[in-house]
C-alpha cells in the first residue's frame, strides 16, 4: 500500500472527503469514496472510482462538471479546491500554446456549448494540443443532450483516473 493511501485510509472521514474530492469535483463522489475504505492500492481506487462515478446521478456530474475551468482559461469556479486548479493548469498546458486564432475558437466554441448545453465543456486534455481539442469540441457541439451528457462523464472519469494517480505519486 502506497504511503498516501496509508495515510488517507487513517483519515476522518470529512478529512478523507476533502482531501479526495480535487480528484473529481462531486462531493457525492469523494463522500462514497472516503466510505469505501480501507483502498488497498491504485487499481482498487481506479475500480471504486469507476463503480461510485457510475452509480451518481446527473446532478453529481453537474456538479464535478463546474469544478473545471474553461479550456483555454486559467480561472477555475471559486470553490474550487486549490490542488483542482493547479491539475487544471497542468492538464491544459498544451492549449497555453496554441496561436492567437485556435485561442479565440476555443473561447467561441466554449461559449456555444454552454448555450446550447448549459455547462462547461469537459474534456481529458492531458496529451492534447489545443487544436484536437477544437476539433473534438466542434464535433461534440453536434451531439443530442443525452450522448453529450454522458460523454463528458465519460471525459470527466478519465480526468478522476489522472488525476487519482497524480495524488497517489504526490
Amino acid at each position: 500500500m502506497s504511503a498516501v493511501l496509508a495515510r488517507w485510509n487513517s483519515l476522518r472521514p470529512d478529512e478523507a472527503e476533502e482531501e479526495i474530492l480535487p480528484c473529481c469535483g462531486s462531493k457525492a463522489w469523494a463522500r462514497e469514496m472516503a466510505a469505501r475504505r480501507p483502498i488497498l492500492d491504485e487499481t482498487a481506487l481506479l475500480t471504486a472510482c469507476d463503480q461510485v462515478w457510475k452509480s451518481l446521478p446527473e446532478s453529481d456530474w453537474l456538479e464535478a462538471f463546474g469544478s473545471h475551468p474553461r479550456i483555454g482559461e486559467s480561472h477555475a469556479p471559486a470553490s474550487s479546491p486549490a490542488r483542482s486548479v493547479a491539475w487544471s493548469g497542468e492538464e491544459q498546458r498544451r492549449v497555453d500554446a496554441a496561436s492567437k486564432d485556435v485561442k479565440v475558437a476555443l473561447a467561441e466554441g466554449n461559449r456555444a456549448y454552454e448555450r446550447r448545453f448549459n455547462r462547461t465543456f469537459i474534456i481529458c486534455a492531458t496529451g492534447k494540443s489545443a487544436l484536437e481539442i477544437l476539433e473534438i469540441l466542434r464535433r461534440r457541439l453536434r451531439n443530442d443532450e443525452t450522448t453529450e451528457l454522458h460523454e463528458a462523464a465519460e471525459q470527466q472519469r478519465q480526468i478522476a483516473h489522472l488525476r487519482l494517480k497524480k495524488w497517489l505519486s504526490s
